[in-house]
């Protein structure tokens, strides 16, 4: 196990990899989904507060910045009007299921069951994002997702519970953001392996 204060580095991090995003973000390079990225904003911060009475201690810092950075890039999205992705029946589908997910897991009295629907909800409002990546690319900065992984790890690390509670969400976060790096650098990946054959 790591030192519990190397947390503290995540938050550098964090506000890295989400400024990057912000900036391709106004400049109309890159086009968030709108739904995923303040979904992604509420659950985290909510996980986060779950966390926090859980005892998780400073490995929930990755789990609030996880949070806190979507919501800086889905405010920042309204400033420039060609940097957001259209919403589509799919975006609003995973949106109602994601609330109607957030409900049940702040209704459940049971932190397990609380944490589970946090990661449903967290995973159907990523999806649309992933689709997005995985047919557009051009349309998304796989930096933030990179370091939003190396955050999720450091959580990781840094638990000395390991308990479902304070471990599960730090495991989706790292799993997602494979998801999200695969779908945005697949092709740049698999066409440079043709190109050097």
């Amino acid at each position: 196990m790591i030192p519990e204060q190397i947390a503290y580095f995540t938050i550098l991090l964090s506000l890295t990899g989400n400024f990057f995003y912000i900036r391709d973000t106004l400049r109309g390079v890159t086009r968030p989904n709108r739904v995923s990225w303040l979904l992604w904003a509420v659950i985290a911060l909510i996980g986060a507060g779950i966390q926090i009475r859980a005892g998780a201690g400073l490995s929930v810092i990755p789990v609030f910045m996880a949070g806190f950075g979507p919501l800086l890039v889905f405010i920042c999205s309204f400033v420039n009007k060609n940097a957001y992705w259209e919403i589509g029946k799919l975006d609003i589908i995973c949106g109602v299921f994601s609330v109607y997910a957030i409900v049940l897991w702040l209704v459940a009295k049971q932190p397990i069951i609380a944490i589970s629907f946090a990661i449903l909800a967290d995973g159907l409002a990523a999806f649309p994002t992933i689709k997005k990546a995985w047919r557009f690319p051009q349309t998304e900065s796989g930096l933030v997702f990179v370091l939003s992984s190396i955050n999720a790890i450091i959580g990781l690390l840094v638990i000395r519970d390991w308990t479902f509670t304070c471990y599960s969400f730090g495991v989706y976060l790292l799993l997602v953001n494979i998801a999200l790096i695969f779908s945005i650098y697949r092709r740049k990946w698999f066409s440079e392996k043709v190109v050097a054959q």
